[in-house]
């Protein structure tokens, strides 16, 4: 059967309302921010997008007072019906600016516009319906009669989902009677900030939220500031174990959501056309760029080749190209230094002897684009199987009985997620207990809800996000 050809589809860059400048966001206002500006770049054409106004080392501290004078004087005060209000509002105005939310995403992001438009930007707006819920409510769950807050939030997110790992965090935090300061990636500030003039539509009180662009420096200035009660960051491994060890011997709560090298496991029963499916969805959903990516597949040996060769063909169908066209699959990856970083593992895939495939689709002479590839007699030494390469490259092993795959799938420093593809309901439960993984996916992947937490173990990091249980990493309990 042959490959459909698409015209193209391209969504109006017109709707993102970009800005020459944008600054940093401090007790209510737009302030110039007293850092070195950024230039923040469009990965799919390496065109400038924007200035950006960074903060310094005393913007945090303006930032951090700003948030505890919000805190004690008016938000912790609040009846939590009234944040509630607060809350729905905000979630009612990301679904009315929605087009430019999410246009303005996969420009200074990458990543294809049906997945800020279809993921991203809705699920953004359900986290904050659903923590409006929870803001009169917490005497009720479970917590005590009556949990309090913890005071300022300090909170410093990934490039990856840029607009929906700011609503993980600030949503529970504002839910709960904490106010927040914020860092947006280095990258990505874009959306961060025109949440920024959300909030002041939703006439927020000053100082509830700020947020601050910067580059790492700025991350680490809220982590050590001594008037921040609460630090919840997104991102890598190694800048988390700093991050805990900074935090290590104060008072301050620590959440961590680090990175992954998730299993995704296909049993010989399994329905393989949709397994394929979830395989595909679980490793090029955003280029890659998920830390609960499937990017080790065990397939059962009895089915391999007929997992590899369906896998190949579905791969072969996916279109790469211009993000903002509705039709792409894949868009770019967000930055050079990361597409350097990718490259260089699928060559230490190359050197060690596995064997690589890569779809024949064309890759545009401009811009950051990896085109998708598959791994096959992939051994557990490889840096492959061991390393987060957080881009679009898929590891194959096989495996021959359950407790092969257990023990393959569990043979990982991370332990965020995993996937298990069988008919067998007993062999899911059985399973799922036996996985090291903080999210296990039965029959699908990538399936996310502001009522499940989500969290992991190990080097991904601990603490939950979403649901009950993460309402209780924003509370003295």
């Amino acid at each position: 059967m042959g490959i459909f050809e698409y015209a193209p589809a391209p969504e109006s860059r017109a709707l993102a309302n970009l800005k020459e400048q944008y600054k940093p966001f401090v007790n209510g206002e737009f302030v110039d921010g007293s850092g070195e500006p950024l230039k923040t770049v469009n990965p799919a054409t390496e065109e400038i997008l924007a200035e950006v106004g960074t903060a310094s080392v005393s913007d945090v501290d303006t930032a951090v007072k700003a948030a505890r004078k919000a805190y004690t004087s008016v938000w912790s005060k609040m009846p939590g019906a009234e944040r509630a209000k607060y809350l729905f509002r905000i979630a009612r105005l990301i679904q009315e600016r929605s087009r430019e939310l999410a246009v303005l995403e996969t420009l200074d992001n990458g990543k294809p516009i049906k997945e800020s438009r279809d993921s991203d930007v809705p699920t953004a707006a359900a986290h904050f319906f659903y923590h409006a819920g929870w803001a009169d409510k917490l005497g009720y769950a479970g917590y005590g009669p009556d949990p309090k807050p913890l005071g300022v939030a300090g909170q410093v997110i990934p490039w990856n989902f840029p607009l929906l790992m700011l609503a993980w965090k600030i949503a529970p935090a504002l839910a709960t009677g904490n106010t927040v300061v914020l860092k947006p990636a280095e990258t990505t500030p874009l959306t961060a900030l025109v949440f920024a003039e959300i909030c002041q539509q939703a006439e927020l009180p000053p100082g509830v939220v700020n947020i601050l662009p910067g580059a790492g420096d700025i991350g680490a200035s809220i982590v050590e500031h001594p008037d921040v009660d609460k630090i919840a960051f997104t991102g890598s491994t190694e800048v988390g174990k700093l991050i805990q060890r900074t935090v290590a011997g104060t008072r301050k709560k620590l959440t961590l959501e680090l990175g992954g090298k998730a299993a995704n496991v296909v049993f010989d029963d399994a329905p393989l056309d949709q397994a394929v499916e979830g395989i595909v969805n679980g490793i090029f959903f955003n280029q890659g760029h998920v830390c609960c990516a499937g990017s080790r597949l065990l397939v059962q040996e009895s089915v391999a080749e007929e997992v590899l060769e369906k896998l190949r063909y579905r791969v072969s169908t996916l279109r790469l190209g211009d993000p903002l066209d509705k039709n792409t699959d894949l868009g770019a990856i967000n930055s050079a230094e990361q597409l350097a970083k990718i490259r260089g593992l699928v060559e230490s895939g190359d050197a060690e002897g596995a064997q690589r495939w890569t779809s024949p689709c064309p890759v545009p002479d401009r811009g950051f684009f990896f085109a998708p590839t598959v791994f096959s007699e992939v051994h557990q030494s490889m840096r492959i199987a061991r390393e987060e390469i957080f881009g679009p490259v898929l590891s194959v092993l096989t495996f021959r009985t359950p407790e092969e795959a257990v023990a393959k799938a569990n043979n990982t420093p991370y332990g965020l997620s995993a996937g298990i593809w069988t008919e067998k309901g007993s062999r899911i439960l059985w399973m799922a207990n036996q996985l090291r993984a903080g999210v296990v996916w039965a029959n699908t992947f990538n399936r996310f809800d502001p009522a499940a937490p989500f969290g992991g173990y190990q080097e991904s990091g601990f603490g939950r996000e979403g649901g009950r249980t993460g309402l209780e990493a924003y509370l003295n309990v």
